[in-house]
């Protein structure tokens, strides 16, 4: 097992896990993208794998080229960040490498016998620890501590070529996720404590007061339709973190709490005081939402006016 650390990157937003590694020791980025990718990659790392693609190919028909420079070199830890394209790659390293793959990963160190890893879940209320003394790979969350840097650039190095799958764009259409709950400051939104979807004008006018995108957890969207199911939040729907998130009617359920993992404040207003929501909000109401809602909507009205 080798010692250094690779870290696959196929967008930019990608280095931006880079501290979680960057304590283990000199960190290769392996840079499946264009030029201007392994160049911004080479002020951030110690080295540069780059397989260079093709117009209108996805990084996602390299994994084969990427496997094979992974499984070459051997490094103990391989890493990437969430995006999509970036753990599929993980994903064919993984198993060209015979490594385990672990998600949700929140710190990587060594303690002279292995490697630690250490996994959250139901938004940090659990911690899981693994030492390993096998390669590793692993699906990092955002860290809001920039990338590092290096003194001089790194040397961008053309990975051997290898087949490449027959994949080609042909359309990118933007949706409700570019420009909704993803970059939305502020999120209401709506769980199976709404009774009806007559009145979820109430929900609609709280989030107007508070300016905020409004969402769902997912039996809303998927078993009632109320909302599209790019609409839902929760770890197989949107996964966000906006600095305000309020929970209407929303019990907690611990793939929900996922997907909200990053929100800087939650709010929670539930009439079941054991609802596990509230083990995950920072500010909490018990009561009928259908007399907390009005009331807080009608007392942010009149802060404004």
């Amino acid at each position: 097992m080798g010692n250094d650390v690779w870290l696959i990157v196929t967008d930019p937003a990608d280095l931006a896990v880079l501290p979680r590694v960057q304590n283990l020791g000199p960190v290769t980025a392996l840079v499946i993208g264009d030029r201007e990718l392994a160049d911004l990659a080479s002020r951030a790392v110690a080295a540069v794998q780059w397989i260079e693609t093709a117009d209108a190919v996805p990084a996602e028909a390299y994994v084969a080229a990427a496997a094979q420079s992974a499984a070459a070199a051997t490094p103990r830890v391989i890493a990437c960040s969430g995006a999509p394209a970036s753990r599929a790659v993980l994903g064919a390293v993984a198993a060209r490498c015979s490594a385990p793959l672990l998600p949700a990963v929140a710190g990587v160190t060594s303690d002279g016998a292995g490697v630690v890893v250490e996994r959250t879940a139901i938004q940090g209320a659990v911690i899981a620890t693994y030492r390993l003394t096998s390669p590793v790979c692993v699906v990092l969350v955002p860290d809001e501590t920039a990338a590092g840097s290096v003194p001089e650039p790194a040397t961008v190095v053309a990975a051997p070529s290898a087949a490449v799958a027959a994949m080609q764009v042909v359309s990118r259409v933007a949706t409700a996720k570019a420009s909704g709950l993803a970059d939305a400051a502020r999120v209401v939104s709506v769980g199976r404590g709404v009774r009806s979807r007559a009145d979820l004008g109430m929900v609609e006018e709280l989030a107007g007061a508070l300016d905020a995108a409004v969402a769902c957890s997912m039996p809303v969207a998927d078993d009632l339709g109320w909302f599209p199911k790019d609409r839902y939040v929760g770890r197989s729907g949107q996964c966000i973190a906006p600095r305000l998130y309020v929970a209407v009617g929303i019990s907690g359920a611990p793939q929900h709490l996922e997907g909200i993992r990053g929100a800087k404040v939650v709010v929670a207003i539930n009439s079941d005081p054991d609802a596990a929501i509230f083990r995950a909000a920072d500010c909490g109401v018990v009561g009928d939402l259908y007399e907390v809602v009005p009331a807080l909507t009608a007392a942010l009205a009149a802060a404004h006016r």
